[in-house]
């Protein structure tokens, strides 16, 4: 069976919903392209969120990511859209996404978006 790029975000329940504890993620390969250019974009993301009642499943956090290669996006606007669809997915105690894209045209960009509930 073919993984194809995928919206859907999956979640499970928290084995410890009781207890504040820190998940991160590192994503080294995320490419979505320049909405004026349409050249790639390349960048690491890095998602830091305490879980309230379910967690992210990393088969379709993975298969979300995909979802954005053929898309284009400004820096700002696809850090922010990350966030606010994790959120929506997970409903997390707090949640960071830091898009760090690599340089281009001499200017390297990183952006931080934070969700607190």
């Amino acid at each position: 069976m073919t993984t194809q790029p995928s919206k859907s975000l999956e979640t499970f329940p928290n084995p410890k919903p009781g207890r504040d504890y820190e998940v991160t993620f590192e994503v080294p390969e995320f490419t979505c392209l320049c909405p004026r250019t349409g050249q790639p974009d390349f960048a690491t993301l890095r998602i830091r969120y305490v879980p309230n009642e379910v967690c992210l499943e990393l088969k379709s956090l993975k298969t979300y990511f995909w979802s954005f290669r053929d898309e284009g996006h400004f820096h700002e606007a696809v850090t922010n859209q990350i966030l606010d669809d994790l959120v929506a997915a997970c409903a997390p105690r707090r949640m960071q996404v830091e898009g760090d894209f690599h340089v281009r045209g001499g200017i390297h960009t990183v952006v931080r978006a934070e969700h607190s509930a």
